[in-house]
């Protein structure tokens, strides 16, 4: 049976990247527990509006956990209190009548605010357009069972294209690192035949791409793997790593600054 609550929310108001920001109070009275987290915010919304007030601008997309447009930080953490679970299917029943709950955007440097909970994430699409895809040349499609995968490798690649680049990994992680990120988007693409031929280019690139973006580096805290809404493990960045260590040993410059490997 459904029943209510009654929460003070602490929610991060900021106008735009320049703008300081502050935590502003709301009471949300009468939540149902079967409302998930941004059907509470719609209902809050809808109060701030009907008053003439200015409404909580945050991301949402498909709202059925799959795009990771959804991430807040609540409470201190990505997402909010329960693992394996995007904010967007997180249940107000997972919070107790009289709760005070804090929510923040993402916080990191590559991850400008665009508006009070909303960043803006597109160093992530960049990080993919460096080497995040496999040059197929056209023509006719391919039998789909011409090429054989190991059934380990098909897994293992499944797991790691679940990541939904939500950014759950930046925001738990101290040094503000992408390496979950990237790990996962390299990892799918090296555990398949189809990605062998640019892996080392591929690994080299999007790395260099991350760095240039000015996320940290990973000093293996493992707060992103305990984030990650779709348990993303740190086994990707260890295979990462390997690629990126061999791309950079063969890695030969080309007269006149051109790269080879």
């Amino acid at each position: 049976m459904s029943k209510t609550i009654d929460i003070t929310l602490h929610v991060w108001r900021q106008k735009n990247a320049a703008d300081a920001g502050r935590f502003v109070d709301y009471q949300a009275k009468g939540v149902s527990t079967e409302m998930s987290f941004l059907e509470m915010l719609d209902v809050v919304n809808e109060g701030l509006i009907h008053n003439g007030g200015d409404p909580i601008v945050f991301d949402h997309d498909c709202r059925e956990g799959i795009c990771g447009a959804c991430n807040l930080v609540i409470n201190g953490r990505p997402h909010g209190p329960r693992e394996r679970t995007t904010t967007c299917q997180l249940h107000m029943r997972s919070f107790e009548d009289g709760a005070s709950i804090t929510i923040e955007p993402v916080r990191a440097e590559p991850f400008p605010v665009i508006k009070d909970l909303m960043v803006n994430r597109d160093a992530f699409d960049r990080i993919i357009q460096a080497g995040g895809f496999v040059s197929v040349p056209t023509g006719c499609s391919v039998e789909a069972n011409s090429t054989r995968v190991p059934k380990l490798n098909a897994d293992l690649a499944m797991d790691a294209a679940a990541c939904i680049g939500c950014g759950a990994c930046v925001a738990a992680c101290p040094n503000a690192s992408a390496m979950l990120f990237v790990a996962a988007k390299i990892s799918h693409l090296a555990l398949l035949p189809q990605g062998q031929p640019e892996r080392y280019t591929r690994a080299r690139a999007m790395v260099q791409q991350m760095d240039a973006e000015g996320f940290g580096s990973c000093t293996n805290h493992g707060e992103c793997e305990a984030a990650c809404p779709k348990g993303i493990t740190l086994e990707n960045i260890a295979r990462m790593n390997r690629d990126f260590i061999k791309a950079s040993i063969s890695f030969r410059p080309e007269p006149g600054g051109g790269g080879g490997a």
